[in-house]
């Protein structure tokens, strides 16, 4: 049998109408349309004929706001040149920013967390009291329980 490669798309939803404190209310089905919608346009008919089959939103997280995206190797290139051009997704006015672009779901969940505690240490280092502090690390804790559960239900 032949074997088909994938690439996996880490992308960063961002939407100036909805503030950072808040989740946002996307569906990873609502971004695999958007997505399909300006392949069309910007490629035609052969770039989303080439992208259908094995496309898929895998993963969307409405509290992070990062979405991975699976895709077979070489259509992903029409995928990848489609993505910076979204402005909406559903109704909501929002961009799209790649982040990271690799061969396995693995290595682009090891990336998110990566990701992840750079943003946390560049908020550490801002804080100023214990107290923020202790907050922050509350949070996170809280937080990184109701998401690794999420990540394994993924993976499997």
């Amino acid at each position: 049998m032949v074997r088909f490669k994938n690439r996996y798309i880490t992308v960063e939803i961002a939407s100036p109408a909805v503030p950072e404190s808040k989740p946002l209310s996307i569906k990873s089905t609502m971004l695999h349309e958007c997505i399909l919608n300006k392949i069309k346009q910007l490629h035609g008919d052969f770039g989303v004929a080439a992208v259908r089959s094995g496309f898929l939103a895998k993963y969307c997280n409405e509290n992070t706001r990062i979405a991975i995206i699976r895709c077979r190797h070489g259509p992903h290139q029409f995928v990848t040149s489609s993505i910076p051009f979204i402005t909406r997704i559903g109704k909501l006015d929002a961009t799209v920013r790649t982040l990271h672009v690799g061969a396995t779901l693995k290595h682009s969940f090891i990336f998110i967390q990566k990701h992840h505690r750079t943003f946390l240490d560049s908020l550490w280092s801002n804080l100023k009291t214990d107290e923020e502090r202790s907050a922050l690390e509350a949070a996170v804790m809280e937080f990184t329980k109701a998401d690794v559960s999420m990540i394994k239900d993924n993976l499997m």
